[in-house]
């Protein structure tokens, strides 16, 4: 049976709003990563056969095929393909499993995904300002005058009972997991500095050292009346990130290190109100058809969109608490959308292999009711 495996798997640090990334053009950003993945596989760029590059604001520094833009600013061969693809905030975990497909089928033998998102430079909207991206037709068909991922983060609490004192602790956590992470350098091996103004970056910079349940408490909530406020949301961020993905074939031929194998590749959609309730549904159909259990996997991320999102995941599925999300999340690490999947997958390996553990469980919501859930064996 054919197998895929990632030997190389990098992010940059994340970057606050208007924050240490403000100078870095997205393009060069992303191109920075692809560069770093193909030093750290130790592999003639030459034997690349494709870039797969999510990105969800594919608009104004980020338009004209931004996945293709970065390949030429990485300095890799002008011969080297690349495609820009979007799944909302599951792009660049798409671009795995798109990554993984190709390897699988045994068309190509070497392909880099990857995902890129500049939040400050090319603000989250931007590319339908002043726009109608529903139809009427669609709107009718579900009853609703728009769609809104506020609204179905609402929706979510609502449904499995969760109040904003409970969202607030679990983003406090988030926020003391990802301190104590960065404390002990784990993710010093996952990020490549990238020189900034007066230094340089290698600390996510959304992380608040100093969270405490009373700052939290204190913010207006998103939605009048409702429970979602931007302590118990992702951060806006900007990052970069990109995982190789190989064949068994290439694994050899090039005398490649695997840091993991793909286990399971994944990919459900239900409702599109509701919106982000799907890597609940998603989880059980990748277990299912993994023949594995959810104690079988011995860590899990699950992206931190909203707070409500895990917390019903982790309801719904009966997973352990302890093994979700162990250097935090999204809310302390920030979301840079079309980069997140790469991100995580860069982050999830790491720790596995920190820890000589050995599956992962990666799975986010993702716009229009959509979840990707991948599993990895690290090696």
């Amino acid at each position: 049976m054919a197998e895929a495996y990632i030997v190389a798997a990098v992010r940059t640090a994340g970057g606050k709003r208007g924050g240490r990334l403000i100078g870095w053009h997205p393009v060069d950003m992303a191109g920075a990563v692809l560069a770093e993945v193909v030093a750290r596989s130790g592999i003639d760029p030459r034997a690349i056969e494709d870039v797969i590059m999510g990105c969800v604001g594919q608009a104004g520094e980020q338009a004209l095929h931004v996945g293709r833009n970065a390949a030429l600013a990485s300095g890799l061969p002008a011969s080297i393909p690349a495609v820009t693809i979007d799944r909302q905030c599951g792009s660049s975990q798409q671009a795995i499993q798109f990554a993984a497909q190709a390897v699988l089928s045994g068309t190509q033998d070497i392909v880099i995904a990857a995902g890129v998102e500049h939040m400050s430079r090319v603000p989250m909207g931007t590319s339908v300002a002043g726009m109608k991206p529903y139809s009427d037709k669609q709107l009718a068909r579900f009853g609703v005058r728009g769609f809104s991922q506020f609204t179905g983060a609402e929706m979510i609490a609502q449904k499995y009972g969760y109040d904003r004192a409970a969202l607030d602790a679990y983003s406090l956590e988030s926020h003391r997991r990802a301190a104590a992470a960065a404390g002990r350098d784990d993710f010093a091996e996952e990020i490549l500095p990238l020189e900034i103004e007066g230094g340089i970056h290698t600390q996510d910079e959304g992380i608040r050292f100093d969270a405490s349940i009373e700052g939290l408490g204190g913010l207006k909530t998103l939605i009048e009346g409702g429970v979602i406020t931007a302590g118990n949301a992702s951060q806006i961020c900007d990052g970069a990130s990109a995982v190789m993905v190989v064949s068994e074939a290439a694994l050899k031929a090039h005398d490649l290190t695997p840091l993991a194998r793909i286990h399971n590749l994944t990919v459900t959609a239900g409702d599109p109100v509701i919106m982000l309730e799907e890597p609940l549904f998603a989880t059980d159909r990748a277990l299912q058809r993994a023949g594995m259990s959810i104690d079988d996997i011995d860590l899990y991320e699950v992206n931190e969109a909203f707070a409500p999102v895990p917390l019903a995941w982790l309801a719904h599925t009966g997973a352990d608490p302890a093994r979700l999300n162990v250097n935090g999340g999204a809310i302390a690490l920030g979301h840079p959308l079309g980069a997140s999947g790469t991100k995580l997958m860069t982050t999830l390996i790491h720790a596995l292999r920190k820890r000589g553990l050995r599956y992962g469980l990666q799975t986010m919501c993702e716009g229009g009711g959509i979840a990707n859930v991948t599993i990895v064996e690290a090696l």
